[in-house]
């Protein structure tokens, strides 16, 4: 159906805050989605995310390409097949990069992952902050990149080397790009991915 593949960059926090953060265009996008205010991964966030960001010293940025079979682009045409074959790969690739992705935090103590999108562990309209309610799985979530105000599309082409794909008129592309990040105050060695 798909394979994925790895490519990791790594560059200095305060560079990439300069050059890939653009927190007033992105939280227009996030306004938008009707998951802000809504999932306890996304905007608004009661804290401060440029003093948050601002304690780590390095941004190891994750590209998770996803490239889609042929056939199976071609058996998935139109909104109906497309969408919901999305959403599948995407989750099933998702839920093995976050755990990685929670294991390298743990490993290194004091750093902080970034997921690929939202969370995938409640649906939209049962998350518990519609509610007033605490995160059920405190523990599993991490905001995306683009939450806190991150340019994705710019971090792929320009950090890993890679351009974002997207479905277009019901019609799968070649590839999906998923991008992650840890930030951490330790130069390391990613783990395989």
């Amino acid at each position: 159906m798909y394979k994925t593949s790895c490519i990791t960059a790594e560059i200095n926090t305060a560079d990439y805050i300069h050059h890939y953060r653009d927190a007033d265009r992105f939280i227009v996008y996030c306004k938008q989605c009707n998951r802000y205010s809504a999932c306890w991964s996304c905007p608004p966030f009661d804290f401060d995310v440029g003093a948050e960001l601002s304690h780590y010293r390095y941004a190891w940025i994750i590209g998770t390409k996803i490239d889609i079979d042929e056939d199976v682009i071609k058996t998935h045409r139109g909104r109906d097949l497309c969408t919901p074959v999305t959403y599948r790969i995407i989750e099933e690739v998702r839920r093995t990069l976050d755990e990685k992705l929670l294991k390298m935090e743990k490993e290194y103590a004091g750093s902080r992952a970034f997921f690929a999108g939202t969370c995938h562990i409640c649906p939209a309209e049962k998350c518990t902050r519609t509610a007033g309610k605490p995160c059920i799985a405190p523990d599993k979530i991490r905001p995306s990149l683009e939450s806190f105000g991150f340019d994705v599309s710019r971090t792929a082409l320009k950090l890993l080397n890679v351009e974002m794909k997207w479905s277009r008129d019901g019609v799968l592309p070649p590839y999906f790009v998923l991008v992650s990040g840890l930030f951490t105050n330790v130069d390391i060695q990613l783990l395989e991915l």
